[in-house]
């Protein structure tokens, strides 16, 4: 055995586990089916603009811990998300808070806000939410969940409202404050550069391999190393055999822009059916960039198929039992399992991260 250890991906957690390794003097190969380290957060430069290439990544933990840890690698500007969702011309602050509501209604208080809700929720004679549309209805009324819930969620999933479970829409926050940012953890920014130095960093002191697909060279790399840690699709690595689990894929159609600003903002929901994207990302934005040209990013959801890159699982009761099966088999053959896909689990960056670095100290 050439490697301690074999780590199937080089996005955050696998470069994360990799580098705790090296740190306690193990050797680790890193296999990446891309053409580039990162996974998912990976960030390039063009026309001087650091871009997102696969969507946008705004860091953000309420876990001193991992900020202290992402801060030794990199430096992270003052970025505070705030987006707006444009709907049929009308532009509207997110997340749900008094500016959307003011905006809504033409109401000015706290008061008035909770007592239009509450005045839709029980016109909609919802007691106890059963499926997404009647907890969003439940959170922040009718006129926003149609305006501004509906049709991005059902472009974003490829499903009805109704048939969708309702923990998917509680993590929105909802605020009766003036308050456009939008998450609530102490910290937050963008890693001034982008994402994909501070994986080169965690990397280092790995050998790495990019364009190397582990399922297709399995028992040939399975021979490098003592143990395998593997952050793909949990279901790909038992061939399916059980059937595929679901996922959501996206399409990502970037643009360089003759002009200097096209949408005045890093983030910009489309909440319409008519638009067949869900957003488009202006990426100088997120560094408070002042190049002559821009770059802009629009996203299309669509079903996942064979040969797609999976972004979101679609976590439902028969999708999680199903995955509980083969995260057991995976597990029963040795594999150390981490990540969003492995795990079928949706997880913020930070998330990732703290996995990865608990997985680490236990296994090391």
């Amino acid at each position: 055995m050439k490697y301690d250890y074999l780590i199937v991906g080089a996005g955050l957690f696998g470069a994360t586990f990799a580098h705790e390794a090296v740190k306690k003097g193990k050797k680790c190969l890193v296999v990446e089916k891309r053409a580039h380290i990162g996974g998912n957060v990976y960030t390039e430069k063009c026309e001087g603009i650091t871009v997102h290439k696969y969507g946008a990544h705004i860091f953000h933990t309420k876990n001193k811990k991992v900020w202290e840890f992402v801060n030794g690698f990199a430096e992270f500007n003052n970025y505070i998300n705030s987006p707006v969702a444009f709907y049929h011309g009308e532009v509207y602050n997110l997340p749900f808070n008094m500016n959307t509501f003011s905006r809504m209604w033409g109401v000015k208080t706290p008061q008035e806000a909770q007592e239009k809700i509450a005045e839709q929720v029980k016109k909609a004679g919802i007691t106890q939410p059963k499926n997404l549309e009647e907890q969003a209805v439940s959170m922040v009324g009718e006129d926003i969940y149609l305006k501004l819930v509906k049709d991005y969620t059902e472009k974003q999933w490829g499903r009805p409202c109704r048939e969708l479970p309702a923990f998917i829409i509680k993590r929105l926050p909802v605020r009766f404050i003036y308050d456009n940012n939008y998450f609530d953890d102490p910290y937050q920014g963008i890693p001034v550069g982008g994402y994909t130095p501070i994986v080169e960093k965690l990397l280092e002191g790995s050998d790495v391999r990019l364009n190397c697909d582990y399922l297709k060279n399995r028992e040939e790399l399975d021979k490098l190393a003592d143990k395998v840690v593997y952050t793909g699709a949990v279901d790909a690595l038992s061939d399916s055999c059980l059937g595929n689990l679901e996922y959501r894929t996206l399409e990502f159609r970037t643009q360089i822009l003759d002009e200097s600003n096209f949408q005045g903002n890093a983030v910009v929901n489309y909440t319409s059916h008519e638009v067949p994207y869900t957003r488009i990302i202006e990426h100088k934005h997120f560094e408070f960039g002042k190049q002559p040209k821009t770059v802009i990013t629009r996203e299309y959801p669509k079903t996942w198929e064979a040969g797609d890159e999976p972004y979101y699982a679609v976590n439902n009761s028969e999708n999680d039992a199903l995955a509980e099966k083969y995260i057991a088999m995976a597990k029963e053959k040795g594999y150390i399992l981490g990540g969003r896909l492995a795990d079928y689990r949706y997880y913020n960056m930070d998330k990732v991260i703290e996995n990865a670095l608990k997985t680490a100290e236990e296994i090391l």
